[in-house]
């Protein structure tokens, strides 16, 4: 019997609703694929600074080292917006992120044909959208030095930041993607500005260096802002997506809303090593928090990634999207994802269907 040690942070708002019904896919899957999973829960976010001061405890660090994965659920809400940003809810997320090395983000966005009438932009356009942004997440204007904002003699002030990015850096993010791409339609496009920044033009000079040890995968270029216009003109013609920071994370929440909704959108952030972290890319919604309305899906989602992308278990990561899948085709709908003619259900409710059609 497989076994794996998992973290499982559900954090604030409605993360601790989500968590409990991704932890009930968990154990549905164990039990079809002969797999233990020792599954530790710590608080973190606002509801570790509101338990011990701090928004991730030096023992919930170290639990996450030693896990083979971390699954979060949200952090953060107004509770805490008045207090100093190094003890945010959110400083949580980058000392994981930090700590546990994860340099990789994945960001998938998939139009199911259930919700293609859910997006903003027509169903012709986005029906059949399946794509994977990969983005990297420790590198570039985000961290950068050096940074800041000063005072000039003249009395005025400057603000700079610091685009930087080495040859090891984009190696490693390059070849991510690269193998992302090759488990998909095997087509990468490496997004960059590399018509007016350095920086860019060396990740391209990478990029294409990489990919001569990925001759089944085709690589394309293209520029950031080309991209933008191309997500919203034309989605379909990409596959996976690979860029630096700052465009991953404007280009991944662009890709995100082809779908409808950012209540089913999972994500991955992977280590060198064997450390990763996955959790739903939205927020802590503290307006809908112990109401049963919130969309547990991204979070399930979450964890078909984990299966997929940490623990080797593809066939067990795709009954659980098909059992997602399942579930919009029968019309059962959380209240993000309400269309005339469905059912509203609740967040328990959906989490207890995806279950049922895992266990067939």
């Amino acid at each position: 019997m497989k076994s794996f040690k998992i973290l499982a942070l559900p954090g604030d708002g409605i993360g601790p609703e989500i968590m409990k019904e991704a932890l009930r896919v968990i154990s549905a899957t164990g039990k079809r694929h002969a797999a233990s999973f020792s599954i530790e829960e710590r608080p973190v976010g606002g509801a570790s600074i509101d338990g011990c001061g701090v928004p991730l405890a030096d023992e919930v660090l170290k639990l996450a080292l030693l896990s083979d994965c971390v699954l979060l659920g949200a952090v953060g809400g107004p509770k805490w917006e008045g207090l100093d940003y190094s003890i945010r809810p959110e400083r949580a997320l980058l000392a994981l992120r930090k700590e546990l090395g994860l340099f990789a983000n994945l960001r998938p966005a998939r139009v199911y044909g259930a919700l293609a009438d859910s997006s903003t932009l027509k169903r012709e356009v986005v029906s059949g959208v399946d794509i994977m942004v990969v983005r990297e997440l420790t590198g570039g204007l985000y961290f950068g030095v050096p940074r800041g904002v000063e005072k000039l003699p003249d009395g005025t002030e400057r603000g700079v930041n610091t685009l930087v990015y080495t040859t090891p850096e984009i190696e490693r993010i390059a070849r991510v993607a690269f193998d992302v791409a090759r488990k998909r339609g095997k087509r990468l496009t490496s997004v960059d500005k590399a018509n007016v920044l350095e920086t860019t033009e060396l990740w391209r000079r990478v990029v294409t260096r990489v990919a001569v040890g990925y001759p089944d995968v085709a690589l394309s270029h293209m520029y950031v802002d080309n991209c933008a216009m191309q997500l919203v003109r034309n989605p379909r013609q990409f596959d996976v997506i690979v860029t630096e920071n700052t465009f991953g994370d404007i280009l991944s929440d662009e890709a995100a809303m082809l779908t409808g909704s950012i209540g089913m959108l999972p994500s991955a952030s992977l280590g060198a090593g064997r450390h990763a972290m996955y959790e739903p890319i939205h927020g802590s919604a503290p307006d809908i928090a112990g109401k049963d309305v919130a969309n547990p899906i991204a979070t399930i989602l979450s964890v078909a990634m984990m299966l997929k992308h940490s623990l080797d278990m593809d066939e067990a990561a795709g009954e659980i999207e098909s059992a997602v899948e399942r579930v919009l085709d029968r019309g059962l709908r959380t209240a993000d994802i309400y269309q005339a003619g469905t059912r509203r259900i609740g967040c328990r409710e959906m989490g207890e269907a995806v279950v049922s059609e895992i266990d067939g």
